[in-house]
């Protein structure tokens, strides 16, 4: 499969919104590596899925067409302040829970790492869970008890709020990918665990009304304190993000392909 062209449009005279929106992207004016070598193997780009401000994530494909998914960690600076020891962490700590998690089926494989902030994991073939697409009987069952393993190791996955993070395999099995912002301390566990039920019993009541029971529908409801603080936080950035890019659309500067 060849790889696509992906500029880096370097925007030698950047205004300001350009360099806010750059300093937005994990690796700032710089793309993916077009390949990389692992295990003896040779790794071609093939589409750029996501660059936002802590990783850029793209899918990969050797010369006999096995695709694997290569994510990289934060490394360029933030307003003057070195961020390549956030990369470095963020890339250790995503590994360690793929690496507890590592004899689910459910779960994609880590197989290696490229750079000091980037590793690469098995491709789950599917798609993301989307409002108008439906998923099979059962689907949301197998969802829970998938989760309901991954507490019991002492974990919360905390990003089930996302549905592009809860895959419908081809298998038509439930899988979870991006485990950046999971959990596995003490403080706050069983709160994110609680929250973790919530986000996809929120799923399942716009997917799969038909499957839900009395008591679910009632925890589908209840949108917690931690919730509502979080999208408090977050809502300034996100809308800072929303109003920068939008007026590089407006005067024609699109920025390199993934970028969130």
């Amino acid at each position: 499969m060849p790889a696509p062209t992906e500029t880096a449009d370097p925007l030698d005279h950047a205004d300001r919104p350009d360099r806010i929106a750059y300093s937005m992207r994990a690796l700032g004016k710089a793309g993916l590596p077009r390949t990389f070598s692992l295990n003896g193997r040779e790794y071609r780009l093939v589409r750029t899925v996501k660059h936002d401000f802590f990783a850029a994530t793209a899918f990969y494909a050797d010369e006999a067409g096995k695709t694997v998914v290569l994510k990289i960690s934060r490394t360029t600076d933030y307003a003057g302040v070195p961020l390549m020891w956030l990369g470095r962490w963020l890339c250790r700590r995503e590994m360690r829970f793929y690496e507890k998690l590592a004899d689910l089926p459910n779960v994609p494989r880590v197989l290696g790492t490229v750079g000091p902030t980037g590793f690469v994991h098995d491709f789950v073939p599917g798609r993301p869970l989307e409002k108008d697409r439906p998923v099979p009987d059962g689907f949301f069952n197998e969802l829970q008890d998938l989760l309901a393993e991954v507490h019991r190791r002492g974990m919360a996955y905390v990003d089930t709020n996302k549905p592009q993070n809860i895959l419908l395999g081809d298998d038509g099995r439930p899988h979870l990918i991006d485990f950046q912002i999971s959990y596995d301390g003490r403080w706050w566990l069983r709160k994110l665990q609680h929250e973790d039920l919530y986000h996809v019993l929120k799923h399942k009541r716009r997917m799969r009304p038909d499957e839900l029971t009395r008591d679910e529908a009632a925890l589908a409801t209840r949108q917690s304190a931690l919730i509502r603080l979080h999208r408090f936080v977050t809502k300034p950035y996100f809308a800072l993000r929303r109003r920068t890019f939008k007026r590089l659309r407006e005067t024609g500067r699109l920025l390199p392909e993934g970028s969130k």
